[in-house]
């Protein structure tokens, strides 16, 4: 009777090794998060339906709003530092303009020409002017040269400020005197560059044979943070502004990049993208500034 009983509760027990795995389905995107002046809020990107809408929350990324909805892309997000306006890349109409706009997402306005391809606004610290980019990626996968100018916000003067070669990523010095930017040399090295406020007096500071980019500012002007593949994927670094010093942020899995500080310096917030089953999940991770 034992026997037959065993018997019975083995062939009549579920077999989970021949149950299939299960997979996730839906994925999300959320990148490019922005600080307002006193750090309370932040405005980012939320792709909806196919497109990237801009979305503002407190800085722990609760209270979210959707501010835009149009049906085109908005990317690029930048608070001013007066708090009053939001720059951005209206994709409208399939071109890529610098526009304004109130940070309840009304009062729109174009600031560069639609004639070109700009992207990636920064602001100065005294709100005056944006830095930006020509579109380096208008020939995929191949990338073509790129300038970086300065338009000023009231008189819509452009100022070209650095030119020949790829030239992204502008981002001015708390102090407004100097200009970090990524300068691609070669179809596989990319290196952060500091010049003064004109353009004037370009220097690389990584000289890695990585892929590094995307510099950003600390607060007190006491450190640039960057991001690198120099440890096999995108990660996040910090280093002094003549280039020494380099520290790991965060041991993070994925494509991190993109990286902005916390108002106070605290912190370092930054987009990670990681291959997830049938997708890609993009996500803004933060992770304590090192000190």
């Amino acid at each position: 009777m034992k026997t037959a009983l065993l018997f019975s509760i083995l062939i009549s027990a579920p077999t989970f090794a021949a149950n299939p795995p299960a997979y996730q389905l839906t994925h999300a995107v959320t990148v490019d998060p922005s600080f307002s002046p006193d750090g309370a809020r932040m405005v980012y990107i939320v792709v909806v339906a196919g497109k990237e809408q801009l979305f503002t929350s407190d800085a722990d990324a609760t209270k979210p709003v959707q501010i835009t909805h149009d049906d085109w892309r908005h990317e690029d997000p930048a608070w001013s530092p007066d708090g009053r306006k939001i720059a951005f890349v209206s994709l409208k109409d399939g071109g890529e303009v610098i526009s304004l706009m109130n940070p309840d997402g009304s009062g729109v306005e174009p600031l560069t020409p639609a004639a070109v391809r700009a992207i990636h606004p920064n602001w100065s610290p005294d709100g005056v002017t944006l830095a930006y980019c020509t579109d380096d990626d208008l020939k995929p996968p191949a990338k073509n040269d790129s300038e970086i100018d300065a338009i000023d916000v009231a008189t819509r003067k452009i100022t070209r400020l650095l030119t020949g070669g790829i030239n992204t990523y502008p981002a001015y010095s708390p102090d407004g005197k100097r200009l970090a930017f990524r300068r691609i040399l070669g179809e596989m090295n990319s290196e952060v560059f500091i010049a003064n406020a004109d353009g004037s007096d370009a220097k690389n500071l990584t000289n890695d044979p990585s892929f590094d980019g995307w510099p950003s500012w600390a607060p007190d002007g006491s450190e640039i943070a960057f991001a690198s593949n120099r440890r096999a994927n995108y990660q996040i670094f910090v280093m002094k502004p003549d280039g020494s010093d380099v520290r790991l942020v965060a041991n993070t899995e994925g494509r991190a990049t993109a990286p902005i500080w916390s108002r106070d310096g605290q912190s370092i917030y930054f987009p990670n993208c990681r291959k997830v089953d049938l997708g890609t999940d993009c996500q803004i991770f933060v992770a304590p500034a090192p000190h």
